[in-house]
């Protein structure tokens, strides 16, 4: 259950846990929770997050929740009490757990197989450093842009959708994320239906429950989304948007072929609805197939394209290409919350895929993830239990889909790995409704090394034979 009633309930448990062991103390973990009171991941998350904007609890990714120390003022009373506001903002909340936990960093010593960014050492900063010295030197580099963009950046983002896209169609926004997020609560009103694939980001689903929406899954395979399903999952529940990846789909890997990328455009366009396509991993792979975008005659698509994944976390420069009223509401909905995106930040990407270091770059990336896919693998068929399966190999991209094996407790695995020192994402997350069964998404992208690597592998290898213990 994760409604709100048996949220108020376990908050209120561990308000009286927390005031019984006291500042500092580190409160029972998730999975206890879930196991000891029969409820969701999802309301053990929110009940914590409740009390974390209380200030009860401070938490720490990958260590758990801790009752914080009482705050103190100057002059050393203690700090107000504001539980009062838990009332005055209702049940508004926002789930930031998902996320959270995909941004956190890796502590000392712990082998990151999680994450959705370039290390550092391949990531282009050198090349960044040069292209914003640029940029600041432009005529009026600091003036006020464009409010849809700058035009030539404008220009280069449809040129790289393909297709008859022009300028015209393209807002530049800040990151892939916000452009979600903008075109959730563009297509679609608060209590509506939207239909996802499932497994799918996190962050996604985070973004369209806090524009109000309702996730309803569409199964993928290993060719990505079913076209059948999508058709019967539209007529079912009257929805007017789908949200999809069909290129490297996170978490499987999955990349729609030509066949199904055209199905799904009919699909849509019978339903008289949107396809917000996220082609978040477009410079993640060598040869990238055309755009649903490039296909699209009748302004079905709402296309996402980011710079982010490919150079920076903090390049957080990403388009969204639209046509019609939609695109109107887009570029209103982008006025109202933020104006626009800082010019001297546009003027650097500009710099950068203008120049020479941008082809090299891309080059030296698809040679490295390639290398550390196949070494990923390598690995954990060597390391892992026969029965914990690849979902696939994917042509690019920083991710591996793996199936665990039926039964086996997909938290306790996740926390045991922990123990060892090594992050891995749990399946559960990716998924909309109820999994089919224990997942792990592991990124091969963060590691600094192949070496550091292979030794992520090594330690989950080791939560793996902690569970298979009798005594376990």
């Amino acid at each position: 259950m994760t409604n709100d009633s048996s949220i108020a309930h376990i908050a209120a448990i561990l308000r009286e846990e927390a005031a019984r062991l006291g500042p500092g103390a580190r409160l029972p973990s998730s999975r206890e929770i879930m196991r000891t009171h029969n409820v969701s991941p999802v309301t053990v998350s929110r009940a914590i997050g409740q009390l974390a904007a209380e200030g009860r609890v401070v938490t720490r990714p990958g260590s758990g929740a801790f009752v914080a120390h009482p705050q103190k003022t100057a002059g050393g009373r203690e700090a107000a009490d504001l539980s009062w506001q838990t009332v005055a903002l209702g049940d508004r909340v926002v789930d930031e757990g998902p996320v959270a936990a995909l941004l956190a960093e890796a502590p000392d010593g712990v082998v990151p197989l999680t994450g959705g960014y370039l290390p550092p050492g391949l990531r282009p900063d050198r090349h960044l450093a040069a292209a914003a010295a640029r940029a600041v030197r432009r005529p009026d580099a600091w003036a006020k842009p464009p409010l849809a963009g700058l035009a030539e950046l404008r220009r280069w983002f449809a040129d790289q959708t393909g297709g008859d896209v022009t300028a015209a169609d393209a807002l530049v926004v800040s990151g892939g994320q916000a452009a979600l997020t903008h075109a959730f609560r563009a297509l679609a009103a608060p209590g509506t239906p939207v239909l996802v694939e499932t497994p799918t980001y996190p962050g996604a689903l985070a973004a369209a429950k806090a524009a109000g929406l309702r996730a309803t899954a569409v199964p993928v395979d290993a060719s990505g989304v079913r076209p059948e399903l999508l058709a019967e999952a539209f007529a079912v529940t009257g929805a007017r948007v789908f949200f999809c990846q069909p290129t490297l789909h996170n978490p499987t890997g999955a990349t729609l072929p030509a066949e199904r990328r055209r199905q799904v455009l009919e699909v849509a366009r019978a339903a008289g609805a949107f396809v917000i396509e996220d082609d978040y991993a477009h410079y993640l792979i060598e040869q990238p197939p055309p755009t649903l975008a490039s296909m699209d005659e009748h302004g079905t698509v709402v296309h996402v394209r980011s710079l982010t994944k490919i150079l920076s976390p903090s390049m957080r420069v990403a388009a969204v290409i639209a046509r019609g009223p939609a695109a109107h509401r887009l570029r209103a909905g982008q006025l109202v919350e933020s104006f626009f995106v800082a010019r001297p930040l546009q003027e650097t990407a500009l710099e950068l895929v203008g120049s020479p270091a941008w082809r090299r770059h891309l080059a030296a990336v698809h040679a490295e993830l390639r290398l550390r896919r196949d070494a990923l693998a390598a690995a954990l068929a060597a390391r892992l239990p026969e029965e914990a399966e690849l979902h696939l190999l994917p042509a690019g991209g920083m991710h591996l889909w793996l199936r665990l094996p039926a039964g086996l407790d997909e938290d306790a695995l996740v926390e045991g790995a922990r123990r060892h020192g090594v992050l891995v994402s749990p399946g559960r997350m990716y998924y909309p409704s109820e999994p089919p069964g224990p997942r792990l998404r592991l990124t091969h992208a963060a590691a600094a090394h192949l070496a550091e690597l292979d030794e992520g592998v090594r330690r989950l290898a080791r939560a793996f034979q902690d569970l298979a213990r009798p005594d376990a």
